[in-house]
């Protein structure tokens, strides 16, 4: 594969989408997919020669019509898209876009599990490259519905872990004028992110901290009075699991903010106490 093949498929995809070939356009996609399987040159090659941001412009373009009828091209393209990560430059441009992230979340919330799966790998680099995209985000309807039920129903650890980095970037964001933490404590995700952080399978585990952040997160930035994250968290059990999540051993970086997180939620035991001392006597506080 050489620069010159590179760019004339560049070209062909671009003059797909004019034409609305959405036959053509899969195609042409599924062979880029292809060299990109075959080599590390051969991804270098794509990247250098701008077939990313050519890729990125054809998912908004086809995802500014009728997306039923586009459906393949588009699924082929996040696909593709995500043997291309780090995404940068015009192509988070193009797929943040209001089409592009409208189609995104419709992926969400009707998409069978591996257009589900590639849709939320490719959300997260776009929502963590600019968060004034989380606004856009957040007024689609369904949104944050449908990142709630791909955690809650997850499909394989590493589409969880990419929800749960999108959950944190709409938590933390300063351009979210109304930040959906409590739609989220609501919804049930602070037992979801316990569940996860102490339960889950040790594949999901190894990078506890992203759900750890994500629970500090949920904490921290909610400014109800009452703060109704912390208490729902003390009722499920909060504290507990932490504390065994220190017992059973976990890497430094989790573990500062597992005792964070202890330390915040110590502040509020009591006037919300869940904890039975007699269950859990024989474990060492970490403060």
């Amino acid at each position: 594969m050489s620069s010159v093949e590179v760019l004339e498929i560049n070209s062909k995809i671009t003059a797909a989408c004019k034409s609305e070939d959405q036959t053509g356009g899969r195609d042409l996609v599924a062979k880029i997919k292809k060299w990109i399987k075959e080599s590390e040159r051969n991804k270098r090659c794509i990247v250098d020669y701008g077939a990313v941001s050519v890729l990125a412009a054809a998912f908004e373009s086809f995802s500014k019509t009728c997306l039923d009828e586009h459906v393949s091209v588009l699924e082929e393209i996040l696909s593709t898209l995500t043997l291309l990560f780090p995404l940068a430059g015009e192509a988070l441009t193009y797929l943040g876009s209001a089409s592009s992230m409208h189609c995104m979340v419709w992926f969400l919330k009707s998409g069978d599990l591996s257009r589900r799966r590639n849709t939320v790998l490719v959300l997260r680099e776009v929502i963590s490259s600019d968060h004034r995209r989380v606004n856009m985000f957040l007024e689609i309807e369904g949104a944050i519905e449908s990142l709630y039920t791909l955690i809650k129903e997850p499909i394989c650890p590493t589409a969880t872990e990419a929800s749960f980095v999108v959950v944190y970037h709409m938590i933390t964001s300063a351009s979210a004028a109304d930040k959906p933490i409590q739609k989220f404590v609501d919804m049930g995700l602070v037992s979801l992110l316990l569940e996860t952080l102490v339960d889950a399978q040790r594949s999901l585990c190894e990078k506890p901290w992203v759900f750890s952040t994500d629970f500090a997160a949920l904490c921290k930035n909610e400014k109800r009075e009452e703060k109704t994250a912390f208490v729902e968290a003390l009722q499920v059990g909060a504290f507990q699991k932490l504390l065994l999540l220190l017992q059973v051993g976990c890497a430094d970086k989790t573990k500062g903010q597992v005792t964070e997180l202890l330390k915040l939620l110590n502040l509020h035991r009591a006037r919300w106490e869940c904890i039975d001392s007699m269950d859990f006597k024989s474990l060492k506080r970490p403060f």
